[in-house]
């Protein structure tokens, strides 16, 4: 009789969010529905990593001036490296940023961007023109600068938490609602400086304010590194904790977890990797949106263990094979943070589109 009813277990049909049929495998207790299902994520994990590692090598050695045997054949490499580190680097930063964010606010529409990070970085380069000149914005660089800028993204993110998170009546759409107009007045404050620039100074400054590889320095990865390492880990090891989170204030409590404890925590490591990212290589308001909607589409699981993984390889390929197509096939590597930002934009339009509501 056991026999029978497992077989029947076995047979039966198993239904999707949306009520389609579809016959499954065995069940099985994990955080996918089915083994098919995990199957296919590792599937998709593989094919990410390994395309994204195959366009970083492509990057590396593909159309190579310099002869194969030639001692500058190396130099050449190491110039290379930087800009593939620094992909590896914002993938990180913008997926596993923009995965959290979407789970602490219980919202995959709106991105970290709405708390000003990008409006701030752009307001501090136009102010630099603007007050100094366009020597003065050239020579803001370095290491200093660098912490400089990530230090007042965070300084104005913790503010911001400290003001409106902890406060007896702690409002987390209060907080984003702030942070929307924080960012409206910081552009209209920014863009109103540009405006009154020489033609010549508005180009230097257009440059800054594109989202780029070529934008990175290899004298900031030996602070960058240490930082995104220690977050990243810090993140992926809520892991547990963010999937309690994402089920709702109320939930959360009653599984006896401190929910705002929990969301300061988690947007503070999101500051401080998009910080990072942002003053590393400049804005990506919809890059992070891109990689996390797409990973939902793949990972099929709510747990981060498993979203924050596909979420960096996804990422790292976008990036990677991007670059090395409009580099290499088009020969124009100026332009590819414009081609993720739209398709970024129209996959927001269309998930708006689809959902009906924000």
């Amino acid at each position: 009789m056991s026999t029978l009813i497992e077989e029947k277990t076995k047979q039966r049909e198993a239904y999707d969010v949306d009520g389609r049929s579809v016959h499954t495998e065995e069940r099985c207790a994990t955080a996918f529905r089915s083994k098919r299902e995990q199957r296919r994520y590792w599937l998709f994990l593989t094919f990410f990593a390994v395309g994204g590692l195959l366009c970083a090598f492509g990057l590396l050695v593909y159309n190579n001036p310099v002869p194969f045997d030639s001692p500058s054949f190396i130099p050449v490499v190491e110039r290379r490296v930087v800009a593939v580190i620094t992909m590896a680097i914002a993938a990180l930063c913008q997926s596993m940023a923009t995965v959290a964010f979407h789970s602490v606010t219980n919202n995959r529409i709106i991105t970290p961007s709405l708390l000003g990070f990008d409006a701030l970085y752009s307001t501090i380069q136009t102010s630099m023109i603007f007050f100094f000149g366009a020597g003065a914005l050239i020579g803001f660089s370095g290491t200093g600068a660098f912490l400089t800028q990530v230090g007042l993204m965070v300084l104005m993110s913790l503010l911001l938490y400290g003001w409106l998170l902890s406060g007896k009546y702690g409002n987390l759409q209060l907080m984003l609602l702030i942070g929307i107009i924080i960012g409206t007045g910081l552009n209209s404050v920014s863009s109103f400086m540009r405006r009154m620039l020489a033609p010549s100074e508005f180009d230097v400054l257009q440059a800054r304010l594109f989202g780029s590889v070529m934008h990175a320095d290899a004298a900031y990865f030996p602070i960058v590194i240490p930082i995104v390492i220690v977050v990243g880990t810090l993140l992926y090891s809520f892991s547990n904790r963010l999937n309690v989170v994402a089920l709702g204030k109320d939930v959360a409590t009653s599984f006896g977890v401190n929910h705002r404890r929990s969301v300061i925590f988690t947007l503070v490591l999101i500051s401080l990797l998009m910080s990072v990212s942002t003053a590393l290589i400049g804005p990506l308001t919809f890059f992070g949106f891109l990689v996390a909607t797409l990973s939902y589409q793949v990972a099929a699981t709510y747990d981060h263990k498993y979203v924050f993984p596909l979420s960096f390889a996804l990422g790292f390929f976008v990036l990677t094979s991007a670059y090395f197509f409009m580099y290499h096939i088009l020969n124009t590597p100026s332009v590819v943070s414009v081609i993720i930002e739209l398709f970024g934009g129209v996959i927001f339009l269309a998930v708006i589109l689809r959902k009906r509501s924000l």
